[in-house]
């Protein structure tokens, strides 16, 4: 179950693993490069997306669409539980869940999520913090060591 299906009153008492604050968190994560959205995360839940290929690059930028990931990390009292999702970031700056459109996109996709993946485990080790998949996460068939 990820954190934004619980109650408003299970979030609030759920503490951290370590004594870092949210604030800190934001900066841990931001120093892994640009994918935390730091506006779409909440307290004890961390949102990062990737948009990785270009959909139809002959449109206005703010139009364009984009193949790529995204993934909610939520805190637990065992460290951090992940779940990625694939699909397509779409004009209206939402994403969609969706099977990539082909093996190249696929490929491309799939390298700049382990390349994160793997940062996000050494900063999380670093921390001493353990990463974990969530249960929800059965559509994704990537082997990602946490």
């Amino acid at each position: 179950m990820l954190k934004r299906d619980l109650p408003k009153k299970e979030i609030l008492n759920m503490a951290l693993p370590t004594d870092y604050s949210n604030g800190k968190y934001l900066k841990k994560f931001a120093a892994i490069g640009p994918y935390l959205r730091e506006k779409q995360s909440l307290k004890d839940c961390y949102f990062f997306d990737s948009l990785v290929v270009c959909v139809n690059a002959n449109i206005a930028p703010e139009k364009r669409e984009f193949w790529g990931w995204w993934l909610e990390l939520v805190s637990t009292h065992e460290g951090f539980e992940f779940a990625y999702h694939l699909g397509m970031y779409d004009n209206q700056g939402n994403w969609q869940a969706k099977t990539l459109k082909n093996s190249e996109t696929t490929k491309a996709v799939e390298k700049n999520l382990v390349s994160f993946h793997k940062s996000l485990s050494q900063r999380l080790s670093e921390l001493e913090l353990t990463l974990y998949p969530s249960p929800l996460m059965t559509e994704l068939k990537l082997e990602l060591s946490a």
